[in-house]
Order: structure tokens, then sequence, then C-alpha cells
């Protein structure tokens, strides 16, 4: 009998794409085709957003795999988290996470109150 907890790995694959270009930016606020996209701001160096994307990860429904999910890593790529802050109107925060359809913002929320499950139901509205 062991003392410590051992917790199987998930195995659920989530289909995150890193944001790593204004180029993807632009093609996401641009495109009006009806596909959603949600963009989740994670500093790497913040228990809190650690905390969000593990949650926003253990919530995530393979149901949802036909939502975009773009992965911005803010230590990184401070110049496109700025550029969605000017281009969306969203007062940047970390975490966050922003759901846009048809280049528009529908949904954002930040720190604890960021819910994958929430963020794909918002579409639904």
């Amino acid at each position: 009998m062991s003392w410590f907890s051992t917790k199987e790995k998930s195995t659920k694959t989530i289909p995150w794409q890193k944001l790593t270009e204004m180029s993807q930016l632009q093609e996401i606020l641009d495109n009006k085709s009806g596909e959603q996209h949600i963009l989740f701001k994670h500093s790497t160096r913040c228990n809190i957003s650690s905390i969000a994307f593990r949650r926003f990860e253990t919530e995530w429904n393979e149901e949802y795999n036909s939502t975009h999910i773009w992965y911005l890593d803010l230590l990184v790529h401070r110049d496109i988290s700025n550029s969605i802050a000017e281009k969306t109107g969203v007062y940047h925060q970390s975490p966050q996470v922003i759901a846009l359809k048809n280049g528009e913002v529908i949904y954002t929320e930040t720190h604890g109150q960021i819910s994958s499950r929430v963020a794909v139901n918002s579409f639904k509205k």
C-alpha cells in the first residue's frame, strides 16, 4: 500500500493551436464564416493562470473540438495580447479567455471564472 496518491494522467486530447503571429489573430478577427474561436491568454509565471489553464483543460469535452482553441503565451507574445485588446476592446488581463464568432467577441472571462464549458456554451446564445 502506498502512502502517496497516484493520479492517472489525462488521456484527453485538447486541440490547442499556438497563437504566435499577428497574421493568425487578423485571420481570426476577419473570419465571418461562423467558425468559433476561443483565445486563452496564459502567463506561464502566474500560479492563478496555471490553475485556470488546468481547470479549462479538465473541463474540455471532445464534443467541443469543432471550436478553434488558441493558446497565447503572454510572456513570449505580449505584442499579440496588446493587439487583441486594441482590436476587440477587451481590456487585457491574465489569465483571460475570449470567445469570438464572426470576428466579434461574444464572451470573455478572467481568473477563477474561466470555464471551457461556459465559453463553448456562449456560442449557443
